[in-house]
């Protein structure tokens, strides 16, 4: 899908030629005299319409506006909350039609924010979205060419960033999509690792990929107990985006790529065991992550970790008290096969301190028991270091993205004790999404560490099944924020005085 940014006032609007016109109302709506402005106050004043977010009016052939179609769309406040769904309805009440140029209007609008304009081209992108890798038929989206029309230069200034990172989202949000909905033979470790390397053609990034072998030599006993059971090699995924000096400290990215989750020995229920090909969002989002960054080029370092693997009921699969010596040299005594995302994750936290980093966050469908903790509204959100929650949150907030800091107390850990290792793999049912995030806590004691557990959020089951591409938004926004504060603080150089460096990106293709 294409966007492109243009400068229309409401009257110039009317002459627009294109398939359906997206007319933005907001409640404190300024009255015109040209043909938007009148349509839009006449069906507020006939009560035909509110402006609150998510109502709509449609109309057909408008005498006085070119456009095919007319939307009228209340948006209230004009948050970038409330513009997403007005957009998400608008889109959703065109669905049926053969709309391929859209334009959406702004320029009803008394104050532009660059957030509003980046919730509406995502709003875009969510709305039209089609898998169709895997189809014989495909039947990809009609809509194809977005206009994100504002009132003026100024109004064009603020859109243009909003527009640059709405789009680099897009790209990010919709290859983790692609790879998070490949059933389980379309996405092998292998071809995760291939997945990788295609990124690595992109400006500023470097792809590592490491087998068997390697990781062996590595001392990844953990890891490899949950990859001995299938026939699939496991891929341990190193990806690099340097977009700052080399001595500054990257932010490391660990994504759970577990390609298929039978459960191993602990073997799951058949039913909806399908959607364990869902158990890679983790790594999916780490590479959306990056595919965004390369579209924007900020000024930092970014390193993501992908431990990818099948875990298998085969003839060599680990069996419940199997003990496994990690690259930390701790032991674990694995009392259920089916809580292996930790097993794979605490050796690339081990690995992630070769980097020395700024901060490690780990995401992962790790837990069924977060889904009933929060349901598939926010992510669980667990941290040893304040300011990187903190930071993670408010990220959460700004991008609608959002996560909830659960408690990550020593007591929990009790139930971790066992009597044959370092620690057990499980403990009881009670508190199981924190009793998972103590036993990763372990082996990220050297550095700040967050662990975000996607269960509930990374995918949507039932009639609307499918991967949803969180938590990218959440931890572009704070990748962004980094570069954001590290640029508030001015740098000194050789000779005492202050540089900043800066760096711009834009495209407005996705």
């Amino acid at each position: 899908m294409d966007f492109e940014l243009k400068t229309l006032t409401r009257a110039r609007i009317c002459s627009e030629k294109t398939d359906a016109l997206v007319v933005l109302v907001p409640q404190d709506l300024t009255p015109g005299s040209d043909p938007v402005s009148t349509l839009a106050a006449l069906a507020i004043k006939s009560g035909d319409l509110e402006a609150k977010p998510g109502k709509l009016l449609s109309a057909y052939r408008t005498p006085g506006i070119a456009a095919t179609r007319v939307v009228l769309a209340g948006v209230g406040d004009a948050s970038a909350k409330n513009v997403r769904s007005a957009v998400s309805a608008a889109l959703a009440a065109l669905k049926s039609s053969n709309v391929q140029r859209l334009t959406l209007c702004f320029s009803t609008l008394g104050s532009l924010q660059a957030e509003a304009i980046r919730a509406a081209v995502t709003a875009c992108s969510d709305a039209t979205y089609t898998y169709t890798t895997t189809k014989s038929k495909a039947s990809p989206a009609k809509l194809r060419h977005v206009v994100v029309a504002v009132n003026d230069a100024a109004g064009a200034k603020i859109a243009k960033a909003g527009l640059d990172k709405g789009v680099a989202l897009v790209k990010g949000v919709e290859f983790a999509k692609e790879w998070a909905n490949r059933p389980a033979n379309h996405a092998t470790p292998t071809l995760l690792a291939g997945a990788a390397k295609e990124l690595g053609k992109l400006r500023n990034i470097k792809v590592d990929v490491l087998g068997p072998k390697e990781v062996a030599k590595l001392g990844m006993g953990s890891f490899m107990a949950v990859a001995q059971g299938s026939a699939e090699p496991l891929r341990f995924i190193v990806l690099r985006y340097d977009g700052a000096a080399k001595a500054v400290a990257p932010v490391v990215l660990v994504g759970k790529g577990i390609t298929f989750d039978t459960g191993g020995i602990s073997i799951k229920p058949a039913a909806e065991m399908d959607e364990m090909k869902f158990d890679m969002c983790g790594a999916a989002s780490v590479l959306g992550t990056f595919r965004a960054l390369a579209e924007l080029q900020p000024d930092l370092n970014v390193v993501g970790l992908i431990p990818a693997c099948e875990n298998m009921p085969g003839s060599r699969a680990i069996k419940p008290g199997d003990v496994v010596t990690s690259m930390s040299g701790q032991t674990i005594e694995i009392l259920n096969t089916d809580a292996e995302g930790r097993l794979v994750l605490c050796d690339a936290l081990t690995y992630a301190e070769r980097f020395k980093p700024k901060a490690v966050v780990d995401i992962a469908t790790l837990t069924g028991a977060c889904v009933i903790a929060l349901g598939g509204v926010r992510s669980g959100l667990f941290s040893s270091d304040d300011a990187l929650a903190a930071a993670l949150s408010e990220a959460g907030e700004s991008s609608m993205d959002l996560c909830w800091r659960m408690p990550l107390d020593d007591d929990y850990a009790e139930g971790l004790k066992t009597n044959f290792a370092d620690v057990a793999n499980v403990a009881g049912r009670a508190g199981g999404a924190i009793t998972a995030a103590k036993f990763l806590h372990r082996f990220a004691a050297s550095f700040p560490w967050a662990h975000l557990d996607i269960a509930g959020t990374a995918w949507k089951g039932g009639a609307a099944k499918g991967a949803t591409g969180r938590p990218v938004p959440l931890l572009l926004d704070y990748l962004l924020g980094q570069v954001a504060a590290a640029k508030a603080k001015p740098s000194t150089t050789a000779s005492g005085k202050t540089a900043k460096k800066t760096r711009s990106a834009s495209r407005t293709r996705a």
